[in-house]
């Protein structure tokens, strides 16, 4: 029997990867997906990726997916205690399903991993990296030619405008500045996956409005069936603190 996975999902290119492995292993299998979402913005934490479009993704994958709410706005930003204390609640009710180990997608960032490894073991579960210490340039290359297709939701100010709501492509690689990791591991730049080898059918999304908050650049990305033209403001984008 397999052991069951919880995948930590924020619906971008290196959690889809992460679930392409684990789909291969002999060892493990992913039962659900579990992302963090804005309480009051409705939108996936960090990315700003609409939850409509969220439920859309976890459809076309064709698994469960475990919305943990954040509180989120500028008054009442969610601290690291209060954040803990909903992901410890999460991890409780895994562990009364059965579900022991959490997958990420993460790739080289160490103290990141330590940080989640720690927090699991206090609570006897474990964590798993199926994609740990890739070469990024490499990984990147690989997606595209796996099929996975993704546009850039969310880009820090120092990698520059025209970025945000483009393909994550050959090009998208070759315009990036030199000092920015191909995959955006540092948080250079956040995804939105809408097709690829783990979807049994594309997420039907169109690139909107794109606007800045904090000095990021958010596109925002629309259920195909919404008009292009759809404005947003900055202050519906939940802050990142």
């Amino acid at each position: 029997m397999k052991i069951p996975v919880a995948l930590s999902w924020s619906g971008g290119k290196d959690c889809a990867r992460a679930l392409y492995e684990i789909a291969r292993s002999r060892d493990y299998e992913v039962v659900a997906l579990m992302t963090s979402v804005s309480e009051e913005y409705k939108r996936i934490s960090h990315h700003g990726v609409r939850e409509s479009l969220l439920d859309a993704q976890a459809q076309a994958l064709g698994l469960p997916l475990d919305k943990i709410y954040l509180p989120s706005n500028n008054s009442h930003p969610c601290t690291n205690e209060v954040y803990e204390q909903i992901m410890e609640a999460a991890m409780r009710r895994y562990l009364a399903r059965g579900v022991r180990t959490i997958g990420f997608g993460d790739l080289f960032l160490d103290d990141l991993r330590v940080w989640r490894e720690n927090n699991l073991a206090k609570l006897n579960m474990k964590a798993l990296f199926p994609l740990w210490k890739r070469p990024t340039k490499a990984l990147a290359l690989e997606n595209m030619a796996l099929g996975f297709k993704a546009y850039l939701s969310c880009v820090e100010g120092k990698v520059g405008p025209g970025f945000a709501g483009r393909s994550f492509d050959q090009s998208l690689l070759a315009d990036l500045p030199a000092e920015i990791d191909p995959c955006g591991e540092n948080g250079e730049f956040h995804t939105f996956v809408y097709d690829g080898p783990v979807f049994t059918r594309p997420v039907p999304v169109v690139v909107g409005q794109v606007v800045v908050r904090d000095g990021r650049y958010y596109a925002d990305l629309l259920p195909g069936n919404e008009a292009p033209q759809a404005t947003v403001a900055a202050s519906e984008i939940p802050p990142v603190h």
